[in-house]
């Protein structure tokens, strides 16, 4: 019988995961496999159980709740040096690595899914030599409304709180003078924002990095330069459409290597989590990680 360690957040998405546990349980038990639930009450509970899934010599690490969930699962992992291929279930609010390689949140969908056991080695992005994130760096206009936004509000109204958080900050923001070196392309400007992306989604906009592969060895940079508020809002009306690429204000660039330095104090944001102030040296490291996919 195959063993897991489920880790799971209470507080991810709409916090209802915790009520669908049983469930859950017995699925997998049909399929042959044993799972022993972890819940997750502390940031410290991470390493802790990492360590005990470890110990336990388990198959794999299945991980429910949503990318910043994920993300701290991983750098546990990584931080530890432990190998194991992870599951998802995404539960969280922010789905976005999970919906781009196509898991839903149908729990009998996930459990097929890890139960049959195959895997794909994708890439991780590696930031300062020690942070490490699965789906998106980024710094500047709305990207910090995934942990800046209130929690109640994100379990009561889903994806509408960052949406209200962002529009929030909107009239206080201002352009910030940032020096980008991605393989040796400058771009010396005033930034509205950046994106380094691992997978194509994010921000639940589905081809925001329409060339990003997650086994390609690169990571996919996204800057927009400022412009007036009139082409700003043409700007997000292209990202609804996909056509932002083409945008006279934006570059999309793919790289190994990027380092990004800001004339002022700025946190950048790894996976919807606080990351760490700007200069930050992004990598893309090749093969990184295994995960249970559907195909």
């Amino acid at each position: 019988m195959k063993r897991f360690v489920l880790m799971y957040n209470p507080l991810s998405g709409d916090a209802y995961f915790k009520y669908k546990l049983d469930e859950l349980i017995e699925r997998f038990q049909r399929k042959g496999c044993l799972v022993i639930p972890l819940k997750l009450m502390s940031q410290a509970d991470t390493a802790v159980f990492v360590g005990i899934a470890q110990e336990l010599c388990v198959d794999g690490i299945i991980v429910a709740g949503g990318d910043g969930t994920v993300h701290s699962v991983i750098n546990a992992m990584f931080t530890m040096g432990i190998d194991l291929p992870i599951g998802i279930i995404p539960s969280g609010t922010s789905n976005d690595f999970a919906t781009f390689i196509k898991l839903s949140n149908d729990l009998e969908h996930c459990a097929n899914v890890v139960a049959a056991g195959r895997t794909h080695t994708v890439d991780v992005g590696q930031v300062n030599g020690e942070r490490y994130f699965i789906n998106v760096a980024s710094a500047g206009l709305l990207t910090s409304v995934a942990h800046s936004a209130d929690t109640v509000l994100k379990n009561t109204l889903g994806k509408v709180a960052y949406y209200l958080k962002g529009i929030e900050e909107l009239p206080n923001f201002r352009p910030l003078k940032m020096r980008i070196n991605a393989d040796g392309t400058i771009i010396d400007d005033e930034v509205l924002l950046f994106l380094i992306a691992n997978s194509g989604t994010i921000g639940s906009f589905r081809n925001l990095a329409p060339n990003a592969k997650i086994d390609d060895g690169k990571l996919d940079l996204l800057v927009a330069n400022n412009c007036r508020l009139p082409e700003l809002m043409r700007l997000f009306i292209s990202l609804l459409t996909g056509s932002h690429i083409s945008h006279k204000s934006v570059r999309y660039i793919q790289a190994q290597t990027i380092t990004i330095e800001c004339a002022e104090e700025l946190h950048s944001d790894l996976d919807g989590e606080l990351g760490p102030r700007l200069p930050i040296c992004v990598r893309a490291l090749s093969n990184k990680l295994k995960i249970f996919t559907p195909d």
